[in-house]
């Protein structure tokens, strides 16, 4: 089999929002408590908007608020609506600016293979507004962001989609990613070849995932490439 394109993943496969098992930045939502909700009151409505989230069914952050406030009796004025969402903006921009060498190190070694590099993300605009700015922006041929595309993992669209703009086949193609949202299996399930990076992820919880073979450091895969 020749491996014409690896496609990544990006949250705690490329870059993480962890660092000796703590967050890097405050989550966003850490705020509702201090606008008499409970947390878990407004994580249920967060979570339950997930896949609309993830699909851009929202135009942004901000309508995502709106909406759980409303739902839960609360009026917040603009004004504070703003400030939430430029924190998370700041917030989620921090993992951009802390990168592991030795994850630009692969991407600049498969590159040099000739391999195309792709992501796939399942985001939110403002989850990913560092991107560009970001040094390993520069290594991708493209980038599939769940929210532009209207589609996320595991749907097999995105996938495909992924392959036709990379015009490469399944087949001829790596997904590699930490297991969230089940894109290892849908990636599995268009004929990709998946592969667990569990290289930011505490050894308790990847081993959850069992089905799909391991890489414990960036590394690995390059070995596999180069084999």
């Amino acid at each position: 089999m020749v491996i014409k394109a690896v496609f990544f993943d990006l949250f705690e496969t490329l870059i993480s929002e962890y660092e000796n098992g703590k967050r890097k930045a405050l989550r966003s939502t850490h705020f509702v408590e201090q606008l008499g909700i409970e947390s878990k009151v407004f994580d249920k409505e967060w979570n339950e908007r997930q896949e609309k989230r993830m699909d851009g069914t929202y135009s942004d952050f901000p309508s995502v608020l709106r909406e759980i406030f409303t739902c839960l009796g609360h009026e917040v004025s603009i004004e504070i609506i703003n400030a939430i969402h430029m924190e998370r903006v700041k917030s989620k921009s921090i993992p951009f600016s802390r990168l592991d060498d030795e994850i630009v190190d692969m991407l600049e070694q498969i590159k040099a293979l000739g391999i195309k590099i792709c992501l796939i993300s399942n985001c939110a605009f403002e989850e990913v507004s560092a991107w560009e700015s970001c040094k390993l922006a520069k290594y991708f041929d493209d980038v599939i962001f769940s929210y532009a595309v209207k589609m996320a993992k595991p749907n097999s669209e995105i996938y495909q989609l992924a392959c036709k703009r990379m015009d490469v086949s399944p087949s001829e193609s790596l997904f590699v990613g930490d297991g969230g949202s089940n894109e290892l299996q849908g990636a599995a399930q268009v004929g990709m070849v998946p592969y667990h990076a569990t290289w930011f992820i505490p050894p308790f919880k990847s081993e959850k995932i069992t089905d799909f073979p391991k890489l414990i450091k960036p590394s690995e895969l390059l070995t596999l490439l180069r084999a």
